[in-house]
């Protein structure tokens, strides 16, 4: 009798260890490190995709109008009404340390704000949120407006977010996306489309004579590397484009890649972090209005005198004196070159790592990752300034790179992240095997993906000396 049971508990064993090593083969699979130019389809898709981006490049007077809407929600409220922003609750979106708790207040207001560009048939729309990300649904929503009454291509809206770690949340959908948004609110991605939206719109209608100027100034003691500290490089550059209507009103975009993490989790009120204190010390200033683009901001980390809420208006007020000296210096015209390009490219295979050379098969990391099968990557031209936009959390070293590369050819580069789609954390290649969150748990895409972004890129900065079509 005890031999017979044996015998059933062996044969339920190894049912169970074939079983699981079944599940194995069908679940898991090793870590693909192929350069990306090895990868027939990432190969194919430089090949077919990687020129001709620009529609044109038109030189001539410049039109620019200036639009904002109001981003910050009401909560409280008895019943929801998203289309007037307001929720019965809503959580913070940033920390997973706050696990979904609803936010209890308003520290700062909270705006989506645009500045629209016009240089003869050429359009085009810088458009940045007070928010962590512009997620990709509600960019989806925001360009079926635009194309239907705006006949806005995808490729004419500049997307980008200050990165906020206190901004609305509720828009993730999945185990991940609720991990860093809260519990998932379809209604708020209606609410954040429809004030994005209006920001763009109401540029739009602004449109009028104006000229423009591009600077920058170094903010080192402001940034760290995180990733790698003293042995890593650091994007310490704040890049500005300033421009002024004939009526005298103004606007600036800037742009830098300290991560907006001044404030952390325990804060539980809507809040923008130092990006907001740089917004309002500008308009309470010099500008009308002060539109903030987070740089790249992958490894780079604030460097505030001190934490908190006072640290976040310390070092934002800091860097809005010296922008505001920066702004005094540049030169403006109202003669400019300007061009718009877009590339829509293919994503790599997901490689979601369970340890160093195992990773989840593609159709399984999909259940966790509500990732798009495709990324947009965006070049908006100013006379000899580009600005590159990326869907990520684009390093501050590899950002660095393209900078001294366009430098050394007398253009200037700056890459900003979050352009309306999230697909994670974009670090060198050669960091892919370090431990950590960067390069471990939030490299969705595995080592192709930086080197594919970068060929890519820099095609993007390249193209108008190329030959691109040009209008008068």
């Amino acid at each position: 009798m005890m031999k017979q049971h044996w015998r059933i508990a062996g044969r339920i064993t190894a049912g169970l260890l074939i079983a699981v090593g079944l599940l194995a083969v069908v679940t898991l699979t090793t870590v693909d490190r192929r350069p990306f130019d090895e990868v027939p389809a990432l190969r194919s898709a430089i090949t077919q995709n990687g020129s001709n981006s620009i529609a044109s490049i038109a030189t001539g007077p410049l039109r620019a109008g200036f639009g904002r809407a109001r981003l910050t929600p009401t909560v409280g409220a008895s019943v929801d009404r998203p289309e007037a922003g307001e929720f019965r609750s809503l959580p913070l979106a940033g920390y997973g340390a706050r696990q979904g708790r609803p936010a209890e207040g308003v520290r700062d207001e909270l705006w989506a704000k645009a500045i629209a560009f016009a240089v003869g048939g050429q359009t085009g729309v810088v458009v940045s949120a007070d928010a962590l990300i512009v997620p990709r649904e509600v960019t989806a929503l925001v360009m079926r407006r635009l194309e239907t009454g705006r006949h806005l291509r995808r490729e004419q809206v500049f997307f980008s977010a200050t990165h906020t770690h206190g901004g609305p949340g509720g828009w993730g959908e999945g185990p991940v996306g609720e991990a860093f948004a809260g519990p998932f609110q379809p209604a708020i991605r209606e609410w954040l489309a429809q004030q994005l939206a209006q920001a763009v719109e109401t540029a739009l209608d602004d449109l009028s004579p104006a000229a423009l100027g591009t600077g920058s100034f170094t903010a080192p003691d402001f940034i760290r590397n995180r990733l790698r500290g003293g042995d890593g490089t650091v994007d310490a550059e704040f890049v500005l484009v300033f421009v002024r209507q004939d009526d005298g009103d103004s606007a600036v975009l800037g742009s830098y890649g300290a991560h907006a993490t001044v404030v952390g989790a325990e804060v539980m009120e809507f809040h923008g972090d130092y990006p907001a204190a740089w917004q309002r010390a500008l308009e309470e200033t010099s500008v009308g209005l002060a539109v903030f683009l987070a740089g790249g901001m992958g490894s780079h980390s604030p460097r505030a005198p001190v934490g908190g809420l006072d640290g976040a208006q310390q070092m934002g007020r800091a860097l809005a004196d010296e922008t505001g000296r920066q702004l005094a210096l540049i030169a403006v015209t109202n003669v400019v070159r300007f061009g718009v390009a877009g590339v829509t490219l293919p994503l790599p295979a997901l490689q979601v790592r369970l340890t160093g050379r195992v990773r989840l098969r593609p159709w399984v990391a999909r259940k966790l990752l509500p990732v798009g099968e495709e990324v947009l990557l965006q070049g908006f031209h100013f006379n000899d300034a580009v600005w590159l936009s990326t869907p990520c959390d684009f390093s501050g070293e590899l950002a660095l790179e393209l900078k001294e590369d366009f430098r050394e050819r007398g253009m200037a580069v700056n890459v900003t992240s979050f352009n309306g789609d999230y697909v994670g954390y974009v670090v060198p290649a050669r960091y892919y095997e370090l431990p950590g969150y960067e390069p471990r748990t939030m490299s969705f895409y595995g080592p192709q993906l930086p080197d594919y972004f970068m060929a890519v890129l820099r095609r993007l900065g390249e193209e108008p000396a190329a030959g691109g079509s040009v209008t008068r």
